[in-house]
C-alpha cells in the first residue's frame, strides 16, 4: 500500500503535525517541537504550518 501525506486523526489544531508524524513514522510531538523552534527561531513555523493546513487533504 502506498503512503499518503494526509492530516492525522490525532488533531490538536488542524492535524498537520499528526499527519506528518504518521507519514515520516515519528512521534507527532517531535514535529510540534520542530514547528515551535522554526516559529521562534526563524519566524517561519507558523507560515509553513498554515500552508500545510490548507494544502494537505483530510483522511
Amino acid at each position: 500500500m502506498e503512503k499518503r501525506l494526509v492530516k492525522g486523526a490525532d488533531k490538536k489544531i488542524f492535524g498537520v503535525c499528526s499527519g506528518l508524524g504518521n507519514y515520516f513514522e515519528v512521534d507527532p510531538t517531535v514535529i510540534r517541537i520542530a514547528f515551535l523552534l522554526l516559529f521562534f527561531g526563524l519566524g517561519t513555523g507558523l507560515l509553513i504550518y498554515l500552508i500545510l493546513a490548507v494544502v494537505m487533504p483530510s483522511n
